[in-house]
Formats: C-alpha cells, structure tokens, sequence
C-alpha cells in the first residue's frame, strides 16, 4: 500500500519496497482549474495547463552534473529518461514521468531533484489535482504519492528528492514553492532545498 507524504517526509525505498529496487518512476499528474466559463475563455484561458516534470541531477557536493526536462528526454548516461512533454494536464493517471535505472546511475550521483514548472507562466491557482508519485519500476507498485495542493501565485515547485544514503535510496516530499518557467531557473532553489 501506497504512502501519502506530507512536506518535508521521507521514505526508505527500500524498506517500502523490499530489498533489491532497482527502478523507479516519478509520474506527475494534474488537472486544469474549472473554467470560469465565458469570460474566462474571453481572457484568453484555454482550460490548458503546461506544466513540465524535470529532474535535477546533483553529486555529492550539491554541483549539478545533468538535467532531464522537456528539451532532454535522457540523462547523458541513460539512466534517466523523461516520457516527453504533455501540453494540457487531460486525461486520466500521469501527465509526464521520468523513469530512472538505479543500477545505471553512476556512483557519483547523489541526489536526484525532482521539479515542476509552468512553462506558459499560468499559476498554480489554475491547477488542480496536482500530485507526484514514485513507482517501483520492476512491479508497477505505488510506493508513495505526494499532492500538491498548495495553491497560490507560484509558477513552480520543488516536489521531491531522491538521494543515496546508507541503508539505499531515500524518497523525500519537499514541496517548496517558487518562481520560473524552466527548469534551469530552479537549479539553485533546488540546491537549497537538499541542504534544508
């Protein structure tokens, strides 16, 4: 059974999981805002949400080493792979997932930043139902979600982390709001959220 997380919580995947993960996912979902109905669609909001799911590749010195987003669907060393770009937030389950290879991952990698941004600049006031979870790649398991329900003026959030400690991979919900509309422009917000 799936863990709902809190900000600020973690998990052991391996103690969620059981021994011997090997792969994971984090898929993003989310819904537009009900529309206001004409006068919204006179304003110009299409009901349309794009937002865009990016992990954040850091070593141990917290210095980035690779960046996964919509404009580099795999990681230099293929460990890290992005489903491609949802423009609209419809449909049902994830919008956008990025599955990484732990085995793959090379030993220097330390943490794994996940964020979320709006490209078009629309807020998180026109999201709704925004959540990320973290799948066990080899069983399609659940291990934990996340939902994001802070509304407000934000552009962006820091989700999550994923980061190698003693006893395996550690799942941390971070959820820190911010401004920007790439992830490039989250970088050093995510940095500050791993030193915490």
């Amino acid at each position: 059974m799936a863990v709902n997380l809190s900000k600020n919580q973690s998990i052991s995947l391996e103690k969620t999981a059981g021994a011997g993960i090997t792969s994971v996912s984090l898929g993003l979902g989310w819904d537009p805002a009900s529309s206001g109905g004409f006068l919204s669609k006179m304003l110009g909001s299409s009901g349309q949400i794009d937002l865009d799911a990016s992990c954040i590749v850091l070593d141990s010195g917290l210095r980035p080493v690779d960046l996964v987003w919509f404009r580099q669907l795999k990681s230099k060393d293929g460990s890290i792979e992005h489903s491609g770009d949802n423009l609209t937030g419809e449909g049902d389950g994830d919008d956008e997932t990025i599955h990484v290879d732990l085995q793959r991952l090379p030993g220097t990698v330390q943490y794994l930043i996940f964020t979320v941004n709006s490209f078009r600049g629309q807020t998180f006031d026109q999201v709704e139902n925004a959540y990320c979870r973290i799948v066990n790649g080899s069983k399609n398991q659940e291990l934990a979600r996340f939902n994001l329900a802070e509304k407000g003026r934000h552009t962006g959030v820091v989700m999550a982390s994923l980061s190698r400690a003693a006893g395996g991979w550690e799942f941390k919900a971070i959820g820190q709001s911010t401004n920007g509309r790439t992830a490039d422009d989250l970088v050093n917000l995510a940095i500050q959220a791993v030193r915490g």
